[in-house]
This record gives C-alpha cells, sequence and structure tokens, in this order.
C-alpha cells in the first residue's frame, strides 16, 4: 500500500489532508512506502474496510497485515477507551456529524489491555461530505511512560532532597526567633552556620534542575573562553587543601605545552567540581588528575593536539562492571553517602553540549577512572 492523492472528483476540504490510495507501490508525488513510517497507519475506504496496515502497526498491535487487509475497521482494530466502550462504536466516523475532520491523539486499549496512542483524520472530498478515507495512526506509549516515569522521579527526588534543609532553615530561625535570649553567642552561631550551609545546599538543588531542565531541551548555552584548564584543576586541588584535605592526597600532572582551549569556564568548573567530589568522597588513596592533548574527536580526521583530556582517578574499590553504563544516568549513585545522583548526568550534559566524550573505566589502581575531552577549536567568529 502507499499514501497518494485520490482521483475522486470535487474539491478536497483545504484542512483535510491528501487521501489515501490503495494501489500498490509508491505515489507519484511523495514515493513513500507506508511501511518506512515510524508510526502504526491503519487506513480505510469509504466502506469502513482496511486498505492500508503498515508494518509499524503489525508490531503495535501484534495484528498481521494479512489478516487485517479487507476486514471492518473495528474488527480489524478493536480499540476500547479507558472505560470499557467500543470505540468505533462511540465515535462513529462514517455516520456522526458531516462536520467533523478526525479525533484528537488519546489513549485507548487493544485488546488484552495494551495502551496505546491513537490519533483519526476523516478525509472527505468535499467539506461535509461522506468519509471517503479514515486514517489512523498508532503510537506505542512505553516511550511516553519511560519519559513520565522519569520526570515523576525526578519530581519524588527534589521533593526528598529539598524537605530535609528547609525543615532544618524552618526549625532552627522558629527557635531562635522564639528564645533568641536563651541561647549562646556560640550557639547561635552553630545555628546561623547550619542554616547557610542548608542554604546553599537547596540553591545547588535549583542549580542542578536548572542545568538539567536545559540539558533536556537542548537549550545549554556554552560561552566560550580562553580556559587554562590546568589552572582550573590546580585552584579546586586548593580549594580541598584549604577545607582539611592532605595535600599528598592529590597528583596534578599537566601535559606541556597544551592547545588553546576555548570553552565554558563556568562550566568546566562545574564538570571538574563534581569529579573530583566524586573521587575524594567515594574514592581512597591518591586522587590523580592527567591532563593531557589529545588527537581530533572528529571521526575520519587526525589531527595532532586538536583536543585536551583530563582524568580523574582514584584507588577505591572503583564501580562495579554491571554499573558503568548506568553511570551517567539520572539518579545513579555510587554509594549511600548522600548526593542526588544528578551531578553526572550534568556533567555528560555539559561535556557533550562543548561538543565533547566522556567515559569511565577502572584506574590502573583500581578504583573509577573518568576522562572527558574537550575539542579546542576557537568560537567560530574568531575562526
Amino acid at each position: 500500500m502507499s499514501v497518494g492523492t485520490s482521483s475522486a472528483p470535487g474539491a478536497q476540504d483545504a484542512g483535510s489532508p491528501p487521501a489515501v490510495s490503495p494501489p500498490p507501490g509508491d505515489t507519484a508525488g511523495l514515493g513513500i512506502d507506508p511501511d518506512q513510517l515510524p508510526d502504526g497507519l491503519v487506513v480505510a475506504d469509504e466502506q469502513g474496510r482496511v486498505i492500508c496496515f503498515n508494518a509499524a502497526a503489525e508490531r503495535i498491535t501484534a495484528v498481521r497485515a494479512r489478516d487485517a487487509l479487507g476486514q471492518p475497521l473495528e474488527k480489524a482494530l478493536p480499540l476500547e477507551d479507558l472505560e470499557g466502550r467500543r470505540w468505533w462504536q462511540l465515535t462513529d466516523p462514517y455516520g456522526g456529524l458531516a462536520i467533523r475532520v478526525g479525533q484528537p491523539e488519546r489513549n485507548l486499549l487493544l485488546p488484552g489491555g495494551r495502551e496505546v496512542l491513537v490519533c483519526a483524520r476523516y478525509v472527505r472530498t468535499r467539506p461535509t461530505g461522506p468519509v471517503r478515507r479514515l486514517v489512523v495512526t498508532l503510537r506505542d506509549t512505553e516511550a511516553r511512560r519511560r519519559t513520565e516515569r522519569s520526570h515523576a522521579e525526578l519530581i519524588a527526588t527534589v521533593a526528598h532532597e529539598l524537605r530535609s534543609p528547609l525543615t532544618s532553615v524552618k526549625g532552627f530561625t522558629a527557635t531562635l526567633l522564639a528564645k533568641w535570649e536563651r541561647f549562646t553567642d556560640d550557639q547561635k552561631r552553630l545555628m546561623l552556620e547550619t542554616v547557610d550551609a542548608d542554604a546553599d545546599r537547596v540553591t545547588r538543588l535549583i542549580a542542578e534542575l536548572l542545568d538539567i531542565s536545559r540539558i533536556d531541551s537542548g537549550r545549554l548555552e556554552v560561552r566560550r573562553q580562553p580556559v587554562d584548564i590546568g589552572a582550573a584543576v590546580g585552584r579546586h586541588i586548593q580549594a580541598y587543601v584549604a577545607a582539611g584535605q592532605p595535600a599528598d592526597r592529590f597528583l596534578l600532572r599537566v601535559q606541556q605545552p597544551l592547545p588553546d582551549l576555548w570553552a565554558d569556564p563556568d562550566k568546566i568548573d562545574q564538570v571538574l567540581s563534581n569529579l573530583l567530589e566524586n573521587a575524594v568522597r567515594h574514592g581512597e588513596g591518591t586522587v590523580t588528575i592527567d591532563v593531557t592533548a589529545t588527537a581530533s574527536l572528529r571521526e575520519g580526521e587526525y589531527a595532532e593536539n586538536a583536543a585536551t583530556s583530563v582524568t580523574v582517578s582514584d584507588e577505591g574499590p572503583g564501580i562495579p562492571e554491571e554499573s558503568m553504563n548506568r553511570v551517567f544516568t539520572r539518579f545513579w549513585r555510587g554509594s549511600k553517602r548522600g548526593g542526588t545522583g544528578l551531578g553526572l548526568y550534568i556533567v555528560k550534559g555539559i561535556v557533550e553540549a562543548h561538543g565533547g566524550t566522556i567515559t569511565v573505566g577502572r584506574a590502573p589502581g583500581a578504583g573509577a577512572e573518568f576522562r572527558f575531552t574537550l575539542p579546542v577549536s576557537a568560537p567560530a567568529y574568531l575562526a
């Protein structure tokens, strides 16, 4: 079967799609085989008998095309709504209102209770004329359900992560306001420092949510500037040492010379912060950071020193082999030691927004090893 323009006489409704022609073979205009379409396509003629049942419709409904072709639509595609009513009897495409042009997408049930997304269009050769073709599209709901589950998990995680610091902030501020005079200066300072830390935690979580939203929608902006990646790593190490980590826990090795790197410095700091925090919190022993020049990332092209790689490794227990493919997904946690499980998902999104790649594996010392590679080409306006 193929989709084409009906040869029936009369003016076609301006708001209707082209009619469906039953003869096999490609159409002269579009040359599209229905089996090439990603969605299920079912077409019934003016008598309501199926004249097209493509491969995607077979896959979604588990009905063979040869069993559906020539059958009445309500028999070949016995849909019910979520209340158990027969859909084609309920909507009556051929005998209903002549001004109707179709049915919007909705969830319906196949025999056995499998849910599908169904949309229908009534094709008429003239406005308010009889239905000449009934075009039905089918979509599997599994992808949408995965997205909905992901959103539900995100909301649940955020609600859980926000509840704890906000409860602390509310509790301490209420206590201080009600009993200010009863506390010593040291006690007040401790409470206010806790409130400050919890406020920072809420701010970080909101920033993560904004990043996820931008990554998922493809709107993560990258403002490229010259970045000294070796110096950036050095600043993060100094911050950890100032916070109490021993200086000899970190080993920084920077290959010279490095090519000029153009990247978003704030986002690269975010990547480094996440990777070093993971190594310090979840790893053991020495945290080694290697910064090296590497070949071009572009497929089929080799250009020496066309990219910069940063490798962060530790000497801890590492990541189990079965978890390697889930490390950069939402909510993955390497241990039960806190965190939202969103950091590495954001890291991957930032690196890929720069046109780079990131991988995870085992370090030579059996710990975890993360490596990200960024192309070093300058922005287009400087090329």
